[in-house]
């Protein structure tokens, strides 16, 4: 579309300041069932101009409305009363989600315009894999799985306005507090239902410090003193997640995980319909946001390779949502991000080329860890590859099928095969703390069936007769990839099927594609 185009010329910092002041100008309302959308547009104008607006069903129908001016919000709130307190008693916290009901319900024989509804959630894999089945190649296949997944327009604005109602309490203790989401909710490698992750920052206290050079004195504020960050950052979050839990308008569930590596308040906030994790800043986390953002914007061919590889790699119970030793999202993002550097010419560059072409403001130390890179994306020369999707999936699978994990690491900042620094399974250096591994949890049984499932996948594509099984009506291409390939150990069965006929092996895929229709149901989850 236009508008995607557009925007991804733009800085990430310059989405990010949109995304956030357009949120700050936005309501939420529960709306009643019976609702005719031009008298509630009719009436929310009587306190100022609608910019925009969407219905989405969360436990019946909501809009989002967002103001031109922030003002007209308060306008609104003037207008809006508080719950009658019949058996419940209210906690009087005034927030910007509201009960919106019909004084005199309209009778039923009303002619109602159906009211547009965007979804916030992705089809199931088994109708994903009959729409696929439609195409008329694997590169149009992997753009209607990167259509059917990636967030909307919509749902994106529906997280930033979540960030933007938590940051309604932080302000209540630091005026200058922003919450933010950050990973995929912003890197354009999102999916519809996935969590938010957010962070609280105080980044004016450091901007502060600059502004003070006039004056004859030094100045600055009374502040408690903690022994550590760690400390004070745990302390924060407890008292916020206090805040959600006990006055937060639809947070439920929170748990307070403060003793984690990176501490956080987990909650469900059920007006949005999110599962969010807040943490505090994390600048380096951010830092990874960013370079994904540009990676991602850079080439088409990017993210459409890897919203396929990812759910590739679900249907085969390669990543799990849970944590444990599987291959997270992150690392597998990383994979492919080294895979297309590898190609030739290369589809993306190094984090080193990007480095290269930073400048001035461009300059970010982090802890002793330099993570800068170019923000403006104009500078970055496009690739001079011409390499088809159909291509670039089946390569992938050849490369990571062969490729030899037990000497070498993979490392974005060169965009080469490294000799591995230690003995882990999987060594995947962290772009920006480069004595990390950020697939550190993966053990050695994970990576083989990984790499088992890698050399079937690319055999099933080299091995396959796609007019035949568009004759016979059979899942062919991407679709075959997304149907689990039996419970039985995957490179046995590719030795078995060695030379083995084209009808044995479509009978066989089709004896596996029903025994798997009960665990296909399972891996749809997330």
């Amino acid at each position: 579309t236009d508008t995607e185009v557009s925007t991804r010329t733009k800085t990430f910092s310059e989405v990010q300041t949109e995304r956030l002041d357009q949120a700050e100008r936005t309501v939420l309302i529960k709306c009643p069932s019976k609702l005719n959308e031009k008298k509630l547009l009719q009436y929310l104008s009587s306190h100022g101009n609608v910019r925009s607006h969407f219905f989405f069903e969360n436990r019946g129908i909501n809009a989002l409305i967002e103001f031109s001016e922030k003002s007209s919000i308060a306008s609104l709130q003037d207008a809006v009363g508080i719950p009658s307190a019949s058996e419940h008693h209210v906690v009087p916290f005034k927030s910007r989600l509201f009960t919106f009901t019909l004084k005199n319900p309209v009778s039923q024989h009303v002619e109602e315009t159906p009211l547009h509804l965007s979804p916030q959630c992705h089809i199931p894999v088994k109708d994903l894999i009959q729409k696929l089945c439609l195409a008329d190649s694997i590169s149009s296949q992997m753009y209607i799985l990167l259509n059917e997944y990636q967030l909307t327009e919509e749902n994106i604005r529906l997280r930033f306005l979540a960030c933007s109602l938590v940051r309604d309490f932080t302000r209540a203790y630091f005026p200058d507090s922003t919450v933010q989401p950050f990973g995929s909710s912003v890197n354009t490698f999102g999916k519809l239902g996935s969590d938010v992750d957010m962070f609280l920052d105080f980044r004016d206290t450091q901007k502060l410090a600059t502004k003070m050079k006039k004056g004859p004195f030094e100045m600055e504020y009374q502040m408690k003193r903690l022994p550590s960050e760690r400390l004070a950052t745990q302390r924060i979050l407890s008292v916020v997640g206090d805040c959600l839990d006990n006055f937060g308008p639809g947070c439920s569930n929170v748990q307070k995980i403060l003793n984690a590596r990176c501490p956080l308040v987990k909650f469900s906030h059920q007006p949005t319909g999110f599962q969010c994790d807040l943490s505090v800043s994390n600048s380096i986390a951010i830092r990874s946001s960013e370079l994904l953002y540009i990676y991602g914007c850079l080439d088409s061919r990017v993210r459409a390779l890897v919203f396929t590889i990812r759910c590739w790699a679900r249907v085969h119970g390669l990543t799990n949502s849970a944590p444990g030793t599987w291959i997270t999202n992150f690392s597998l993002t990383m994979m492919v991000m080294f895979f297309l550097q590898k190609r030739s010419p290369p589809i993306i560059p190094t984090l080193d080329q990007l480095k290269g072409l930073a400048d001035e403001k461009d300059k970010h130390v982090i802890g002793g860890y330099d993570c800068s890179f170019v923000s403006d994306l104009r500078k970055i020369k496009p690739t001079k590859n011409t390499e088809t999707l159909d291509v670039l999936l089946g390569e992938f699978f050849e490369y990571y099928g062969n490729f030899d994990f037990r000497k070498n690491s993979i490392n974005l900042r060169k965009g080469k095969e490294v000799n591995k620094p230690e003995s882990s399974p999987l060594y995947i250096w962290n772009p920006f703390e480069q004595d990390l591994n950020i697939s550190k949890n993966v053990n050695q049984p994970q990576l083989e069936k990984f790499i088992a499932m890698a050399r079937e996948s690319a055999w099933i594509l080299q091995k396959e007769d796609k007019t035949q099984q568009l004759i016979n009506k059979e899942p062919w291409g991407l679709a075959t990839l997304l149907i689990p390939f039996g419970k039985n150990n995957s490179s046995k069965m590719k030795n078995r099927m060695k030379g083995v006929g084209s009808e044995t092996i479509r009978s066989l895929l089709d004896s596996l594609k029903l025994n798997n229709a009960n665990s296909q149901r399972k891996a749809v989850g997330k």
